[in-house]
């Protein structure tokens, strides 16, 4: 497994190799934006770990350079730890958000649990298979999705989230239950505002008018659902 940690501070890259290399991965290092997507464009990684404080391109905005061309999941980790900052770290399209300090258990888990989705989810051997739903088309062995027949492009978070909710169209999601099911943990205090800014990012794709919603639907005190 190979890993890509991206922070201008040399201790903090230092720390992070020897806890990674420590544990079997293999640890790529960058200093900042532009090394890190020089870095995707040459090799492929399993986990991309970010800091938001960068010259040249800042965190956010390296993540939605790195969204354009890489759905490999993204760590931030940064000593921001408002929700403010947290929220703009998901809205750039990171998968989860870590602030600094951080113990050496808790890093490890979201490593261990991020890179474990993105490769359940990838190796899926499922059969060939189409799923329609209104005007989209899920292709689920490429786990791709088609409006109309143009491709959306989504990450690998928004399209577990939106397959989910149309696989059990009706049914009401809670907040709680989507982050057991798609991010694979224990829901703690702040998952809800993850799954809350993934459900707006998603919307962003799939509905005409995300301000009226008609395909992914809030149901107010309970959760999510598409309507059967």
């Amino acid at each position: 497994m190979r890993i890509l940690v991206v922070d201008d501070q040399k201790e903090i890259l230092d720390i992070l190799n020897i806890l990674l290399s420590g544990e079997g991965y293999e640890v790529i290092q960058a200093e900042n934006g532009k090394e890190a997507l020089d870095s995707l464009k040459r090799m492929e990684f399993d986990l991309i770990i970010l800091d938001v404080m960068m010259p040249q391109f800042n965190g956010y905005q390296t993540c939605i350079e790195i969204r354009k061309i890489s759905n490999v999941p993204i760590l931030f980790l940064s000593a921001k730890s408002q929700d403010s900052d947290k929220t703009l770290g998901y809205s750039s399209g990171g998968d989860d958000y870590l602030s600094k300090p951080f113990s050496y258990n808790e890093l490890l888990n979201r490593v261990k649990a991020l890179i474990r989705r993105y490769h359940v989810y990838q190796g899926k051997k499922e059969k060939m298979s189409q799923l329609m739903y209104r005007n989209f088309c899920f292709d689920e062995k490429n786990e791709m999705v088609y409006k109309n027949g143009q491709r959306l492009d989504l990450t690998e978070t928004e399209y577990q989230l939106f397959l989910l909710l149309v696989k059990h169209k009706g049914q009401i999601f809670s907040a709680q239950h989507i982050y057991r099911a798609i991010w694979q943990e224990n829901y703690y205090y702040g998952a809800n505002n993850t799954v809350m800014v993934h459900i707006r990012n998603l919307r962003k794709k799939v509905e005409e008018d995300m301000n009226h919603p008609l395909i992914i639907k809030t149901v107010w005190g309970k959760g999510y659902k598409c309507d059967a």
